[in-house]
């Protein structure tokens, strides 16, 4: 038993101890109503007010259960318990009057006021989880009519005090239930939110993942695809550089090796002037001449590292994609913001738009959780990729 409460959620819990609370008031109340009943009248008609209130009681726990379901999302609107349930609560008020048609004797009313009452104020209670307050407040006004009605067919010489008492009690228990049903309502919702924020926060990580693993091996196996391609001709040529060559594509793929560490780890990030001074490297390896106008200083550390990824992708696409010679990158500032350009003049095909693939995507996402844009273009022959960040980072 311990076991099986300690597996369950703590909305689970709550809303375990919310249908048990009413749950056992239906249960109590043929109990409490047929034993008042039988103390002060004996005989037939005092077991059949037991009976109808038991039955009453019995039929208004399922719509209880019904509507609780149906408030949390998990049913239909319970229309032939609710019709059941007033049925019944009409029945059982005209059968009452009929059993109890005088008041009890030394008593200002009978027993057919005191099975209204009790009848009324279940069926309201299980009727308030499937309808909005105000059908119920509706129901309860057709109540106290009647209950006017009673007490004065039975000469009360205040007929409405009764009524304003049924009154009062039924609002106070269609407010305490919808209360209650509100909080239980709260609660599932904050369940559901925490584990739609779980699902999110494991998507975000996976997503991290995908970017960084294209970024960082992407680039890696495209040099090293290109520097073995020149180690192959250099060795069919008899040169001795081949073996350079080599040498330098097994310190690649060791470097490769700690940075997709790093990736696993959550650890990796671009350091702007690093990438900078790799992309000359790698493209002057390549037989591209690069240029490198502007410097990174004074710019915070999360706007250099996202610029590092920007020129780390723009330099595995020139080595990918492009058939230039030449290639420039361009940082500067302009109005507030951190300008980064790179052209090279491999592109082919006339002005227009580039379709993003899965590597700019990724850098499009980087640059704008920072509040940047990136952009793309050909131009005369030229492909240009510019990415604007502001210089100081988004709160």
């Amino acid at each position: 038993m311990l076991g099986w409460w300690r597996s369950r959620s703590q909305a689970a819990r709550v809303d375990l101890y919310v249908r048990a609370s009413f749950y056992s008031n239906f249960a109590l109340v043929p109990v409490l109503a047929g034993g008042s009943i039988r103390f002060d009248h004996d005989g037939p008609a005092a077991w059949a007010a037991a009976a109808l209130t038991a039955g009453h009681a019995l039929l208004c726990l399922l719509l209880m259960h019904a509507g609780l379901n149906h408030y949390l999302g998990r049913r239909g609107r319970p229309n032939g318990l609710i019709a059941a349930g007033g049925a019944s609560t009409a029945a059982g008020i005209a059968l009452a009057f009929a059993l109890y048609p005088d008041p009890s004797p030394g008593q200002p009313d009978g027993p057919a006021t005191a099975i209204l009452l009790v009848l009324t104020l279940s069926y309201v209670t299980a009727l308030s989880p499937s309808v909005q307050p105000r059908v119920t407040m509706a129901v309860g006004t057709v109540a106290c009519a009647v209950e006017f009605a009673i007490s004065a067919a039975q000469g009360l010489p205040d007929p409405l005090a009764p009524s304003v008492g049924l009154a009062g009690l039924i609002l106070i228990v269609v407010g305490i239930s919808r209360i209650t049903l509100w909080m239980l309502g709260v609660v599932w919702e904050l369940d559901r939110a925490r584990h739609v924020q779980a699902s999110l926060a494991v998507a975000e990580e996976r997503l991290r993942f995908a970017r960084d693993l294209h970024d960082v091996v992407g680039r890696s196996l495209s040099v090293v695809a290109l520097k073995s391609e020149l180690a192959a001709q250099l060795a069919k040529r008899g040169r001795g550089e081949a073996v350079d060559e080599m040498l330098d594509v097994r310190r690649i793929a060791q470097d490769s090796l700690a940075e997709l560490r790093a990736v696993v780890g959550g650890y990796r990030s671009a350091d702007l002037d690093v990438e900078l001074a790799g992309a000359r490297s790698l493209l002057a390896a390549a037989g591209i001449e690069c240029r490198v106008l502007g410097d990174s200083g004074g710019l915070p550390a999360d706007v250099q590292g996202t610029l590092g990824w920007v020129v780390r992708e723009a330099t595995t696409n020139v080595l990918r994609h492009s058939e230039g010679r030449t290639c420039t990158i361009t940082l500067h500032r302009d109005d507030g913001e951190v300008v980064l350009t790179m052209e090279n003049d491999g592109a082919s095909g006339g002005a227009d738009r580039v379709r993003f693939g899965s590597g700019l995507i990724g850098l499009a996402e980087r640059i704008a959780a920072l509040g940047g844009t990136v952009a793309c273009t050909h131009i005369a022959g030229t492909f240009r990729l510019t990415a604007r960040l502001p210089q100081e980072s988004p709160a």
